[in-house]
Formats: structure tokens, sequence, C-alpha cells
């Protein structure tokens, strides 16, 4: 009988190439959890090194703040939010190649983040280039942000007016207060802080524009009453600074420059000659008014700079030929009557404004304020 042979174990591949595969898979399921957990762990410390991080800054541990955040880095080298943050903090503590590199790093993975534009943005600033400026401010205004994407447009572009003024770039300014205002949402607060800067810019039409826009949507709002009666004041429509003025001034009594520019205002309109709501002998009576006082503030200060001379040659003296024209004039307001002579108003502003400017060294008044401008502005007083 004969015996049964067994079969080689070389003759079972297919086992044996399914065990291995098992114990491979095994361990490599194995390696990779415990890899998984050991970066799980990094993370979690990352985490935690980063909010110290922020704790250390917002305490102004500026230095151990950039420690903490490199540390978090080491930990997760591709977090975005980490590496923007130490970037941030390395342009905060004078920093700035450093953290241009880093930002310059997160740009080029992500160039229209709106948040790594801002920041390269406010790099730019530090350092006064004003194209640079311009280019990350506006890929930050146009730029794609994670949340809160209007309010932080809107905040950037409000950012770059306030850099580009304390650059001194006021039409650089201007021209991006005239855009933002047309992209703003109707927000009295954001209407306001608009206005003022339009103020700032001493852009006075587009101020007062914006402050009635304001005032639309907030008629008691006293800060936009005062806004747009400075800027009407300052565009020399007095009627018009006068309305605003006084209300602004009702809700702010105790303000002293309002109280100020109002009775400015106020004294403007009353001597005013040129008014349409008066009558011609009004009108002749108010000329011989100013020209009175013109005429005293000239005396005055002409004494006031009276000193003996040790030169035997007399000096001209601009103060002298005022006087004599002063004098001829008062002979033709003298024999004014009724209508009087169409262009006599002029002529005497004319030599009232000459006489203000001329004795301005002598000091100057709140009724002499109100001359000046008036002999200045003539045409929009009533405004």
């Amino acid at each position: 009988m004969s015996e049964p042979v067994s079969e080689p174990i070389t003759h079972r591949p297919t086992l044996v190439i399914t065990i291995l595969v098992l114990l491979a898979l095994l361990g490599w399921l194995g390696v990779r959890r415990l890899v998984n957990r050991f970066q799980q762990e990094e993370k979690a410390l990352a985490r935690h090194l980063y909010r110290q991080s922020l704790e250390e800054q917002q305490a102004g541990k500026q230095d151990l703040a950039i420690e903490h955040f490199r540390a978090a880095l080491g930990y997760d080298r591709d977090n975005f939010q980490y590496q923007l943050s130490l970037a941030r903090a390395l342009r905060d503590s004078g920093r700035t190649e450093e953290a241009e590199s880093y930002l310059i790093s997160l740009w080029e993975r992500s160039p229209q983040s709106g948040e790594v534009n801002l920041a390269l943005g406010r790099l730019a600033a530090r350092e006064g280039s004003l194209d640079r400026i311009m280019q990350y401010y506006h890929n930050a205004i146009y730029g794609l942000w994670v949340s809160d994407a209007e309010p932080n447009r809107l905040r950037a572009w409000f950012e770059l007016v306030e850099v580009l003024l304390r650059g001194n770039a006021r039409a650089q300014a201007q021209a991006e207060l005239i855009a933002l205002s047309a992209n703003l949402p109707q927000n009295p607060p954001l209407e306001l802080r608009t206005a003022d800067l339009f103020a700032e810019v001493q852009d006075y039409e587009h101020a007062l524009a914006q402050y009635r826009r304001v005032l639309q949507l907030d008629p008691g709002n006293s800060s936009a009453l005062a806004g747009a009666g400075e800027a009407a004041y300052q565009l020399s429509r007095y009627r018009t600074a006068a309305q605003y003025l006084e209300a602004a001034a009702r809700a702010n009594p105790q303000d002293s420059h309002l109280a100020q520019v109002l009775a400015t205002s106020k004294l403007i309109l009353e001597e005013d000659p040129f008014s349409r709501r008066i009558s011609t002998v009004e009108r002749d009576r108010r000329l011989r008014i100013i020209f009175h006082d013109a005429g005293q503030r000239l005396n005055a200060c002409m004494q006031a700079k009276e000193q003996p001379s040790s030169s035997s040659q007399p000096q001209a003296d601009p103060l002298s030929a005022l006087e004599v024209r002063w004098t001829k004039m008062q002979s033709k307001l003298s024999s004014l009557r009724g209508s009087g002579e169409p262009g006599l108003p002029d002529e005497v502003m004319d030599l009232v404004l000459q006489i203000e400017q001329q004795t301005a060294a002598c000091g100057i008044t709140a009724e002499d304020q109100a001359l000046l401008l008036l002999a200045e502005n003539r045409a929009g007083v009533e405004q």
C-alpha cells in the first residue's frame, strides 16, 4: 500500500501571498494609526501654542509671541493662519523683511486672499511705497475673504483712505473716497465717517452731500448737522451753513467753535449788501456801514503802526494809499441815492477786501472776519 505524498508548500502560493499581504496591511494600518495619532498630537500642540501666542500678543509680549508662533508653525507647517499671524507679528515688531518673506509665500499660494493682501498693504504703508500700497489694498478690497466679505472690504477701503491721508496723498485719498461713497450701504455711521473724511481732504462739496445723506437717514444726527454746517461755511454758502449750525448748536450748546462759526455766518448774512432779499435802500445802508467799519479799522491800524522814522526819505506805505482811496470812495458814497451806480457795490467791496487783507497784521475780530469773508465770496452768501 502506497503512502500519501504531502504536497510541497510551494504548491500553495495564493495562500502564502494572501497571508503576507494581510500581515503587511495590518502592519501598515498600525503604522498609519501611529502616524495619524502623532500628527494629531502635533496639531493639538500647535493649536495650544497658537492660542498662547495670541494671548502673549495681547499682553504686549511680542517677542515671546513670535517665538511661539514659530513653534506652532513648526508643528503644523502648512497652516495658513499660523503663517499669516507670524508674518503680522514680525511686521508689527519691525522685522519687515522677514515678514514680507512669509507674506509673499502666502500670496503665491493664494494671490486673491483679502487677508494676505491687506497684510501686504499694511507692510507697504510702513515702508511708504505708494504704488505697492495701492496695489495690495485694491487687491484686498476686491479680493476673496473667508467670511464677512463686505464688512472686511469696507474696512480695508476706509483704511486705505486713512493711510493715504497720513502719507499726504490727498488726491488719491479723494479719488478713493468718491469710489467708496458710491458703494456704501445705507448705514449712518459709515456715511458719517465718509463725510468726515471728505471734509478732511477739503472736498467740501462731496462732504456736504454726504452729510445730507446721513441726515436723510438720521435727521437728528448732531454730528452730521455740525459737519454739514461746517462744509457749507467752507463753501461760502452762509445761509445754508447758518441753518445747519443753528440746529447743531441747539444739540451742543457748549460747543464754542460751533457758536463762533454760527455767529460769523449770521453776521455775514446781516451785512450782505448783495442779498436779493433786501431793497436798494437797505443795500445802500449796508454798504455805508461796511465801508465805515473798514475805514475805522484802517485808521486804527495806521495809528498802531505809526513809529518815528530815522530816515529822511518817506517810505511807501500801502495803508496810506488805501486811506487815499477810501477818502475818494467816501465822496462817491455820500452822493449815493436810490439805485446809485450799478458797479459801485463791487467797487466798495473790492476796497473793503484790500483793507481787511492789509490790516490783518493788526489783529482780527469776529466782525473783521465776517467782512473779509463777505468781501471774498459775494456770490454764494445766500445759498
